[in-house]
Formats: C-alpha cells, sequence, structure tokens
C-alpha cells in the first residue's frame, strides 16, 4: 500500500511514531478473557436488577 503523505511528513509521522512511548510491548489480545468479562458483568448487573427489584417491590 502506497502513502498518500509527501516524504517530509511520511518522515515525521516514523520520528513520531519511534518515540520510546510508543514502543511499548502489550500482551496478545484475547478475546475470551473479554467474552468472559462481558458475561460476567451482565450476569451481575441482572443480578443486582433482581435483588433491587426484590427489595423495593
Amino acid at each position: 500500500m502506497t502513502s498518500k503523505l509527501s516524504p517530509e511528513d511520511q518522515a515525521r509521522v516514523a520520528d513520531y511514531l519511534s518515540a520510546p512511548q510508543h514502543q511499548v510491548e502489550r500482551a496478545p489480545f484475547k478475546p475470551l478473557r473479554l467474552l468472559l468479562l462481558v458475561i460476567v458483568c451482565v450476569i451481575a448487573l441482572g443480578g443486582l436488577s433482581r435483588l433491587l427489584t426484590a427489595w423495593l417491590l
């Protein structure tokens, strides 16, 4: 894929991305962990909703 930036702008982008704050190693993305977190949150909020309904009614 060719860049639509001028060579000067491309050099500035390369300098920006090579700065130390942009070189942080990240842990690999784990979609199953995210899915588990969403499921746990939905169950917890549903349980809280049922508790509040039982307490208020």
